[in-house]
Protein backbone atom coordinates (compact mmCIF):
# COMPACT_ATOMS: atom_id res chain seq x y z
CA UNK A 1 0.00 0.00 0.00
CA UNK A 2 1.59 3.34 -0.65
CA UNK A 3 2.38 5.82 2.25
CA UNK A 4 0.21 9.01 2.55
CA UNK A 5 2.77 11.68 3.18
CA UNK A 6 2.36 13.25 6.82
CA UNK A 7 1.77 17.01 7.04
CA UNK A 8 2.09 19.56 9.44
CA UNK A 9 -1.82 20.62 8.88
CA UNK A 10 -2.93 23.74 7.14
CA UNK A 11 -1.39 27.52 8.41
CA UNK A 12 1.62 25.64 10.66
CA UNK A 13 5.06 26.49 9.84
CA UNK A 14 7.93 23.89 10.01
CA UNK A 15 10.02 26.73 12.36
CA UNK A 16 6.69 26.29 14.81
CA UNK A 17 7.86 22.89 15.75
CA UNK A 18 11.44 23.22 15.82
CA UNK A 19 11.40 22.67 19.70
CA UNK A 20 9.96 19.40 19.20
CA UNK A 21 13.10 17.61 20.04
CA UNK A 22 15.40 16.06 22.63
CA UNK A 23 15.70 19.60 23.75
CA UNK A 24 12.31 19.76 24.25
CA UNK A 25 12.36 17.39 26.71
CA UNK A 26 14.69 18.87 28.60
CA UNK A 27 14.31 22.73 28.44
CA UNK A 28 9.92 22.58 27.70
CA UNK A 29 8.14 24.68 26.01
CA UNK A 30 6.16 26.22 28.74
CA UNK A 31 8.45 26.80 30.27
CA UNK A 32 10.52 28.62 27.41
CA UNK A 33 7.85 30.75 26.68
CA UNK A 34 7.16 31.86 30.22
CA UNK A 35 10.69 33.24 30.36
CA UNK A 36 10.66 35.09 27.39
CA UNK A 37 7.30 36.44 28.83
CA UNK A 38 8.99 37.63 31.63
CA UNK A 39 12.11 39.59 29.94
CA UNK A 40 9.60 41.03 27.80
CA UNK A 41 11.53 39.35 24.54
CA UNK A 42 8.77 36.87 23.30
CA UNK A 43 7.15 37.55 19.88
CA UNK A 44 4.35 39.68 19.42
CA UNK A 45 3.06 38.40 16.20
CA UNK A 46 3.62 35.68 13.98
CA UNK A 47 7.09 35.32 12.47
CA UNK A 48 8.91 33.05 10.44
CA UNK A 49 11.38 32.94 13.14
CA UNK A 50 10.00 33.00 16.50
CA UNK A 51 11.07 33.79 19.79
CA UNK A 52 10.81 30.32 21.28
CA UNK A 53 12.50 28.82 18.13
CA UNK A 54 15.57 31.24 18.48
CA UNK A 55 15.85 29.98 21.69
CA UNK A 56 16.32 26.31 20.89
CA UNK A 57 18.16 27.10 17.69
CA UNK A 58 20.43 28.87 20.02
CA UNK A 59 20.74 25.67 22.49
CA UNK A 60 21.32 23.83 19.00
CA UNK A 61 24.38 25.75 18.22
CA UNK A 62 26.24 24.43 20.86
CA UNK A 63 26.03 21.02 19.53
CA UNK A 64 27.63 21.98 16.51
CA UNK A 65 30.28 24.47 17.22
CA UNK A 66 31.90 24.79 13.38
CA UNK A 67 29.07 24.62 11.41
CA UNK A 68 27.15 27.82 10.06
CA UNK A 69 24.39 29.06 11.31
CA UNK A 70 22.27 28.47 8.67
CA UNK A 71 23.80 25.00 8.58
CA UNK A 72 22.43 24.53 12.44
CA UNK A 73 19.40 26.10 11.23
CA UNK A 74 18.57 23.03 8.53
CA UNK A 75 19.88 20.25 11.00
CA UNK A 76 17.46 20.99 13.41
CA UNK A 77 14.74 21.43 10.92
CA UNK A 78 15.68 18.44 9.03
CA UNK A 79 13.24 15.76 10.81
CA UNK A 80 10.58 18.57 10.44
CA UNK A 81 11.36 18.54 6.35
CA UNK A 82 10.67 14.62 6.24
CA UNK A 83 7.82 14.94 8.11
CA UNK A 84 6.23 17.36 5.46
CA UNK A 85 7.34 15.79 2.51
CA UNK A 86 9.94 17.85 1.54
CA UNK A 87 12.93 17.28 -0.11
CA UNK A 88 14.89 19.86 1.54
CA UNK A 89 14.85 21.42 5.05
CA UNK A 90 13.37 25.34 5.26
CA UNK A 91 15.96 27.59 5.51
CA UNK A 92 16.49 31.41 7.44
CA UNK A 93 18.70 34.11 6.92
CA UNK A 94 22.34 35.04 8.84
CA UNK A 95 20.03 38.58 9.35
CA UNK A 96 17.44 36.85 10.82
CA UNK A 97 19.46 34.78 12.99
CA UNK A 98 21.78 37.78 14.67
CA UNK A 99 18.44 39.91 15.46
CA UNK A 100 17.21 36.90 17.32
CA UNK A 101 19.86 36.25 19.25
CA UNK A 102 20.42 39.82 19.85
CA UNK A 103 16.83 40.25 21.37
CA UNK A 104 16.60 37.46 23.15
CA UNK A 105 20.00 38.24 25.29
CA UNK A 106 21.67 36.12 27.94
CA UNK A 107 18.98 36.02 31.02
CA UNK A 108 16.51 33.70 29.37
CA UNK A 109 19.28 31.05 29.04
CA UNK A 110 20.60 31.80 32.47
CA UNK A 111 17.02 31.16 33.73
CA UNK A 112 16.18 28.42 31.76
CA UNK A 113 18.93 26.76 33.47
CA UNK A 114 18.05 27.40 37.10
CA UNK A 115 14.76 26.08 36.66
CA UNK A 116 15.33 23.08 34.30
CA UNK A 117 18.69 21.58 35.34
CA UNK A 118 17.87 19.54 38.73
CA UNK A 119 20.55 17.35 40.42
CA UNK A 120 19.90 14.05 38.09
CA UNK A 121 21.04 11.14 40.85
CA UNK A 122 18.86 9.47 43.14
CA UNK A 123 20.23 7.46 46.63
CA UNK A 124 18.60 4.00 45.13
CA UNK A 125 20.13 3.74 41.81
CA UNK A 126 23.11 6.11 42.42
CA UNK A 127 24.38 5.75 45.95
CA UNK A 128 28.01 6.62 44.80
CA UNK A 129 26.39 9.95 44.40
CA UNK A 130 25.79 10.55 47.72
CA UNK A 131 27.75 10.80 51.52
CA UNK A 132 26.08 9.59 54.79
CA UNK A 133 22.46 10.92 52.94
CA UNK A 134 24.40 14.12 51.37
CA UNK A 135 24.34 14.34 47.56
CA UNK A 136 27.58 15.12 46.64
CA UNK A 137 28.41 18.80 44.71
CA UNK A 138 31.46 20.58 43.87
CA UNK A 139 32.27 24.38 43.20
CA UNK A 140 34.93 25.50 40.66
CA UNK A 141 35.70 28.17 38.26
CA UNK A 142 38.11 28.18 35.13
CA UNK A 143 38.23 30.30 32.53
CA UNK A 144 38.25 30.55 28.16
CA UNK A 145 39.08 32.94 25.03
CA UNK A 146 36.70 35.24 23.55
CA UNK A 147 36.49 37.02 19.87
CA UNK A 148 39.17 39.67 20.21
CA UNK A 149 37.03 42.66 19.86
CA UNK A 150 37.26 45.64 21.60
CA UNK A 151 33.77 45.20 23.42
CA UNK A 152 34.71 41.92 24.86
CA UNK A 153 38.00 43.16 25.70
CA UNK A 154 36.92 46.33 27.69
CA UNK A 155 33.95 43.86 29.52
CA UNK A 156 36.43 41.06 30.45
CA UNK A 157 39.82 42.31 29.55
CA UNK A 158 43.57 40.01 28.96
CA UNK A 159 45.42 38.49 31.01
CA UNK A 160 48.22 40.41 32.80
CA UNK A 161 51.96 39.17 32.72
CA UNK A 162 54.27 37.34 30.62
CA UNK A 163 56.68 39.27 27.88
CA UNK A 164 53.78 39.65 25.30
CA UNK A 165 49.73 40.86 25.55
CA UNK A 166 47.71 37.72 25.24
CA UNK A 167 46.41 37.46 21.46
CA UNK A 168 42.17 37.08 23.25
CA UNK A 169 40.16 38.59 26.22
CA UNK A 170 39.19 35.84 28.82
CA UNK A 171 36.19 35.58 30.61
CA UNK A 172 35.92 33.47 33.64
CA UNK A 173 33.10 31.29 34.95
CA UNK A 174 32.24 29.58 37.61
CA UNK A 175 30.15 26.19 38.05
CA UNK A 176 28.22 24.34 40.67
CA UNK A 177 28.49 19.97 39.42
CA UNK A 178 27.34 17.14 40.82
CA UNK A 179 29.84 14.91 40.98
CA UNK A 180 27.90 11.43 40.45
CA UNK A 181 26.38 12.36 37.12
CA UNK A 182 28.18 15.89 35.73
CA UNK A 183 25.04 17.52 35.57
CA UNK A 184 25.82 21.41 35.80
CA UNK A 185 23.76 22.72 37.97
CA UNK A 186 24.29 26.47 37.96
CA UNK A 187 26.84 28.51 36.24
CA UNK A 188 27.76 32.56 35.83
CA UNK A 189 30.37 34.20 33.82
CA UNK A 190 31.89 37.98 34.72
CA UNK A 191 35.18 39.45 34.08
CA UNK A 192 39.05 37.09 33.84
CA UNK A 193 40.09 39.55 36.61
CA UNK A 194 37.15 39.17 38.71
CA UNK A 195 37.15 37.31 42.61
CA UNK A 196 35.93 33.70 41.64
CA UNK A 197 33.65 33.89 44.93
CA UNK A 198 32.08 36.99 43.04
CA UNK A 199 31.34 34.58 40.33
CA UNK A 200 30.15 31.73 42.69
CA UNK A 201 27.44 33.71 44.67
CA UNK A 202 24.96 33.46 42.57
CA UNK A 203 25.19 29.80 42.83
CA UNK A 204 25.05 29.35 46.34
CA UNK A 205 20.97 29.56 46.12
CA UNK A 206 21.19 26.23 44.19
CA UNK A 207 22.77 24.42 47.47
CA UNK A 208 20.51 23.12 50.07
CA UNK A 209 20.66 20.91 53.07
CA UNK A 210 20.38 17.48 51.33
CA UNK A 211 24.23 18.63 49.87
CA UNK A 212 27.65 18.18 50.60
CA UNK A 213 29.46 20.73 48.92
CA UNK A 214 33.48 20.36 48.03
CA UNK A 215 35.81 22.69 46.24
CA UNK A 216 39.02 23.75 46.21
CA UNK A 217 41.91 26.24 48.12
CA UNK A 218 39.97 29.60 47.04
CA UNK A 219 36.83 29.17 49.12
CA UNK A 220 38.49 28.85 52.80
CA UNK A 221 37.44 32.19 53.96
CA UNK A 222 34.78 33.15 56.60
CA UNK A 223 32.69 34.97 54.77
CA UNK A 224 32.64 31.89 52.35
CA UNK A 225 32.12 29.03 54.65
CA UNK A 226 29.36 31.84 56.43
CA UNK A 227 27.60 32.29 53.26
CA UNK A 228 28.19 28.81 51.78
CA UNK A 229 26.97 26.96 55.31
CA UNK A 230 23.93 29.52 55.27
CA UNK A 231 22.43 27.63 52.63
CA UNK A 232 22.00 24.71 54.95
CA UNK A 233 24.62 22.77 52.77
CA UNK A 234 27.18 20.96 54.39
CA UNK A 235 30.47 21.42 53.61
CA UNK A 236 33.90 20.14 52.56
CA UNK A 237 36.60 22.33 51.12
CA UNK A 238 40.74 22.01 50.89
CA UNK A 239 42.17 24.78 53.47
CA UNK A 240 45.81 25.75 52.83
CA UNK A 241 48.72 24.16 54.50
CA UNK A 242 50.22 27.32 55.65
CA UNK A 243 46.42 29.09 57.66
CA UNK A 244 46.71 29.31 61.23
CA UNK A 245 44.21 26.96 62.43
CA UNK A 246 44.68 26.78 66.18
CA UNK A 247 43.49 23.20 67.76
CA UNK A 248 40.48 23.81 69.93
CA UNK A 249 39.25 20.15 70.43
CA UNK A 250 41.10 16.92 69.11
CA UNK A 251 38.61 14.14 68.17
CA UNK A 252 38.59 10.54 68.59
CA UNK A 253 39.97 9.91 64.92
CA UNK A 254 42.53 12.12 64.70
CA UNK A 255 40.80 15.61 63.29
CA UNK A 256 40.18 18.42 65.31
CA UNK A 257 37.90 21.38 66.10
CA UNK A 258 39.05 24.70 65.40
CA UNK A 259 37.55 28.20 64.83
CA UNK A 260 37.77 30.91 61.71
CA UNK A 261 37.32 34.48 62.38
CA UNK A 262 36.11 36.84 60.29
CA UNK A 263 38.42 40.49 61.37
CA UNK A 264 38.57 44.14 60.94
CA UNK A 265 41.18 44.57 58.08
CA UNK A 266 42.21 47.54 60.29
CA UNK A 267 42.89 46.49 63.62
CA UNK A 268 42.54 42.48 63.07
CA UNK A 269 40.25 42.20 66.25
CA UNK A 270 37.93 39.60 65.82
CA UNK A 271 34.13 40.43 64.66
CA UNK A 272 32.82 37.14 64.19
CA UNK A 273 33.77 33.33 64.58
CA UNK A 274 32.79 29.81 62.93
CA UNK A 275 33.68 26.58 64.70
CA UNK A 276 35.87 23.78 61.70
CA UNK A 277 36.79 20.48 61.58
CA UNK A 278 40.10 20.83 60.46
CA UNK A 279 41.42 17.03 58.76
CA UNK A 280 44.85 16.46 57.76
CA UNK A 281 46.56 13.94 56.26
CA UNK A 282 48.89 12.35 53.45
CA UNK A 283 49.39 10.22 50.62
CA UNK A 284 51.02 7.60 50.90
CA UNK A 285 53.38 5.74 47.96
CA UNK A 286 52.52 8.75 45.48
CA UNK A 287 55.77 10.56 45.53
CA UNK A 288 54.52 13.58 43.53
CA UNK A 289 51.94 14.46 46.19
CA UNK A 290 52.11 16.75 48.80
CA UNK A 291 53.71 15.99 52.25
CA UNK A 292 50.51 17.35 53.81
CA UNK A 293 46.75 17.89 52.92
CA UNK A 294 44.33 19.85 54.62
CA UNK A 295 40.32 19.70 54.07
CA UNK A 296 37.94 22.09 56.42
CA UNK A 297 34.58 20.97 57.18
CA UNK A 298 31.17 21.37 58.80
CA UNK A 299 30.52 17.68 59.14
CA UNK A 300 31.60 17.70 63.40
CA UNK A 301 30.35 14.33 64.16
CA UNK A 302 33.53 11.64 63.49
CA UNK A 303 31.29 8.84 63.79
CA UNK A 304 29.21 9.72 60.90
CA UNK A 305 32.03 11.25 59.17
CA UNK A 306 35.51 9.21 59.98
CA UNK A 307 38.14 11.32 58.53
CA UNK A 308 39.57 8.44 56.42
CA UNK A 309 36.39 8.58 54.66
CA UNK A 310 36.26 12.35 54.30
CA UNK A 311 39.87 12.44 52.91
CA UNK A 312 39.04 9.16 50.04
CA UNK A 313 35.94 11.61 49.39
CA UNK A 314 37.00 14.21 48.74
CA UNK A 315 38.65 13.46 45.41
CA UNK A 316 35.56 13.10 43.85
CA UNK A 317 35.80 16.91 43.73
CA UNK A 318 38.17 16.34 40.66
CA UNK A 319 34.90 15.03 38.96
CA UNK A 320 34.35 18.91 37.96
CA UNK A 321 37.67 18.82 36.03
CA UNK A 322 35.95 16.37 34.05
CA UNK A 323 33.11 18.54 33.70
CA UNK A 324 35.31 21.30 32.11
CA UNK A 325 37.43 18.80 29.62
CA UNK A 326 33.79 17.96 28.56
CA UNK A 327 32.82 21.29 28.04
CA UNK A 328 36.57 22.92 26.57
CA UNK A 329 37.76 19.55 24.09
CA UNK A 330 34.64 17.28 23.17
CA UNK A 331 31.82 19.34 23.56
CA UNK A 332 33.27 22.62 21.21
CA UNK A 333 34.97 20.48 19.67
CA UNK A 334 38.88 22.03 21.07
CA UNK A 335 37.72 25.11 19.66
CA UNK A 336 39.86 28.20 21.45
CA UNK A 337 37.43 30.69 21.13
CA UNK A 338 34.14 31.65 21.25
CA UNK A 339 31.94 32.48 18.05
CA UNK A 340 30.54 35.66 20.18
CA UNK A 341 31.54 38.89 19.52
CA UNK A 342 29.66 41.30 21.87
CA UNK A 343 29.56 40.63 25.64
CA UNK A 344 25.97 40.63 25.58
CA UNK A 345 25.99 37.21 23.23
CA UNK A 346 29.19 36.08 24.70
CA UNK A 347 27.08 35.48 28.07
CA UNK A 348 24.36 33.81 25.60
CA UNK A 349 26.81 32.00 24.44
CA UNK A 350 28.30 31.13 27.59
CA UNK A 351 24.73 29.51 28.91
CA UNK A 352 23.79 27.73 25.82
CA UNK A 353 27.04 25.90 26.54
CA UNK A 354 25.84 25.10 30.24
CA UNK A 355 22.71 24.13 28.59
CA UNK A 356 23.50 22.06 25.96
CA UNK A 357 26.24 19.88 28.20
CA UNK A 358 23.05 19.59 30.03
CA UNK A 359 21.03 18.61 27.52
CA UNK A 360 23.88 15.37 26.51
CA UNK A 361 24.32 14.56 30.73
CA UNK A 362 20.00 14.32 30.75
CA UNK A 363 20.69 11.88 27.72
CA UNK A 364 22.86 9.55 29.66
CA UNK A 365 21.70 9.57 32.71
CA UNK A 366 18.36 8.47 31.12
CA UNK A 367 20.32 5.46 28.76
CA UNK A 368 22.45 4.67 32.04
CA UNK A 369 19.10 4.05 34.03
CA UNK A 370 17.53 1.88 31.39
CA UNK A 371 21.24 -0.10 30.89
CA UNK A 372 21.12 -0.45 34.72
CA UNK A 373 24.90 0.75 34.46
CA UNK A 374 26.89 4.37 36.15
CA UNK A 375 26.59 6.96 33.68
CA UNK A 376 30.09 8.05 34.47
CA UNK A 377 30.83 4.95 32.55
CA UNK A 378 28.96 5.69 29.22
CA UNK A 379 31.75 7.94 26.61
CA UNK A 380 30.53 11.59 27.06
CA UNK A 381 31.69 11.69 23.45
CA UNK A 382 30.10 9.28 21.87
CA UNK A 383 26.84 10.11 23.25
CA UNK A 384 27.53 13.53 21.93
CA UNK A 385 27.66 12.09 18.69
CA UNK A 386 24.47 10.10 19.18
CA UNK A 387 22.92 13.14 20.37
CA UNK A 388 23.98 15.25 16.92
CA UNK A 389 22.80 12.23 14.99
CA UNK A 390 19.71 12.69 16.93
CA UNK A 391 18.63 15.40 16.96
CA UNK A 392 17.36 16.02 13.57
CA UNK A 393 15.09 13.19 13.37
CA UNK A 394 13.59 14.03 16.75
CA UNK A 395 11.55 16.32 15.65
CA UNK A 396 9.54 14.38 13.55
CA UNK A 397 6.99 13.89 16.48
CA UNK A 398 5.75 16.30 18.87
CA UNK A 399 7.10 16.38 22.83
CA UNK A 400 4.06 14.85 24.08
CA UNK A 401 4.11 11.43 22.50
CA UNK A 402 6.24 10.57 25.48
CA UNK A 403 6.62 6.42 24.08
CA UNK A 404 8.07 8.14 20.88
CA UNK A 405 10.07 10.85 22.77
CA UNK A 406 11.32 8.01 24.97
CA UNK A 407 12.45 5.73 22.13
CA UNK A 408 14.94 8.64 20.70
CA UNK A 409 16.45 8.00 23.99
CA UNK A 410 16.88 4.26 23.92
CA UNK A 411 19.65 4.00 20.91
CA UNK A 412 22.36 6.01 22.97
CA UNK A 413 21.38 3.49 25.39
CA UNK A 414 22.00 0.20 23.21
CA UNK A 415 24.74 1.59 21.62
CA UNK A 416 26.69 2.83 24.87
CA UNK A 417 25.74 -0.61 26.44
CA UNK A 418 27.60 -2.12 23.19
CA UNK A 419 30.44 0.16 23.67
CA UNK A 420 30.78 -1.00 27.15
CA UNK A 421 30.53 -4.57 26.35
CA UNK A 422 32.61 -4.21 23.75
CA UNK A 423 35.39 -2.67 25.73
CA UNK A 424 34.97 -5.47 28.82
CA UNK A 425 35.30 -8.27 26.03
CA UNK A 426 38.54 -9.95 25.67
CA UNK A 427 40.49 -9.23 22.15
Amino acid sequence: MARTKATLGEGVRLTDHLSASLLARVYPMDTVSALLDKHGCNSRRVRSFPASTAVYFIMGLSLYPEAAYEDVFAAMTQGLAWMQGLVTSPTVNKASITEARAKIGHEVLRDLQLQCCPALANMIQHPDSFYAGLRLVAMDGSSFDVPDEKANADVFGYPEGGRAVAGYPKAQCAVLVECGTHAILAGNIGAYREAEWALCQSLLPVLDSTMLCMADRGFNGFEHCQQASQTGAQLLWRVAKSRNLPIKKVLEDGSFISTIYRRDKKSERALEAMDVRIIEYALPNMPDSEPRYRLMTTLFDPRVAPAKELAALYHARWHIESVFDELKTHLRQSRRVLRSKTPELVRQEFYRWMLAHYAVRWLMHNAANQGRICPLDLSFTENVHLFRRAQPQSGAFPPRQATKAQAMVCPAATESKRTQMRAKSPA
